[in-house]
């Protein structure tokens, strides 16, 4: 059995377990190799922290396709982990792009993706129903046949449509159409998302780090979450540090920032040989 075999296999049983589990999202081959070696047993690529890292506003990025699976692919082979990405809407808004962004998503290593129902256009955010329902079943029925989850979001939420019963709806229609796992970011609370989980058959996803309220693991695998991600907030914790250290030169002229910063050992244990971190 091949690697990428071998972790879609592992990534399926995850979400088969018991609980929950984090699958946080590194943004480069660096983050990944330190997220693995701080003992992660999944990963997820994120469009927003790759767009800031390429000096780009996401979702206005215009990041193609091909610049996503390539930062995908130097993920995926910086770690033995399972990897899935964030393949935003497709790349296309016919169901054919989505079935063709799935095939090429597997083709790097890559071993799950999620498709969106967000159009990119300010004018009409979402696609419509019927069109967002078929474009998951394309990209589901490429799957089927290759070694990758498909996860389909549902994100009117974050585009200002505060419809639960509408957010549903299409989870359900998702689910149907061959989703493996269902994705809603942008709830507006523990309620919101406990419905949702009460009333889909397949493994939710749910964002933290983004925005208010935050919640525990244990609060979220409570209401039957059972994946969690962190979509940009780990890059972006990175722009903070950052964004700290360099005001505390340029408005304090001090150096002390340092006191807070992983060591370069530690760092080279993680790029040389994967060692794992233990900051406690």
């Amino acid at each position: 059995m091949s690697r990428q075999s071998e972790n879609y296999q592992t990534l399926k049983a995850m979400h088969a377990s018991a609980g929950a589990f984090v699958m946080p999202n590194p943004w480069d081959a660096g983050s990944a190799k330190l997220l693995a070696a701080m003992g992660f047993q999944a990963l997820a690529t994120t469009s927003a922290g790759y767009a800031f890292s390429a000096g780009k506003r996401d979702g206005e990025a215009g990041l193609s396709r091909a610049e996503v699976l390539e930062n995908a692919r130097a993920i995926v082979a910086a770690v033995d982990l399972p990897v899935t990405a964030d393949l935003e809407d497709g790349f296309g808004s016919a169901p054919e792009a989505c079935s063709e962004t799935v095939r090429q998503a597997c083709a790097v290593g890559l071993v799950g993706g999620s498709i969106e129902d967000a159009t990119g256009d300010a004018a009409t955010p979402i696609y419509d129903f019927d069109l967002a329902v078929e474009r998951v079943r394309a990209a589901a029925e490429t799957a089927r046949d290759l070694p990758f989850l498909l996860t389909a979001r549902a994100e009117g939420h974050l585009h200002g449509r505060d419809d639960l019963n509408d957010t549903i709806r299409r989870l359900q229609a998702f689910a149907e159409a061959g989703a493996d796992v269902l994705y809603a970011p942008g709830l507006p609370d523990l309620d919101a998302i406990a419905r949702v989980c009460r009333e889909v058959e397949k493994p939710v996803n749910v964002v933290m780090g983004l925005r208010p309220p935050y919640f525990t693991v244990a609060q979220l695998a409570d209401v039957g979450v059972k994946r969690i991600s962190v979509g940009g907030s780990f890059a972006r914790a990175a722009w903070g540090g950052l964004q700290t250290a360099a005001r505390m030169v340029l408005e304090e002229g001090r150096f002390d920032y340092a006191e807070a910063a992983m060591p370069g050992a530690e760092i080279a244990a993680v790029l040389d040989a994967g060692g794992i971190v233990d900051r406690s």
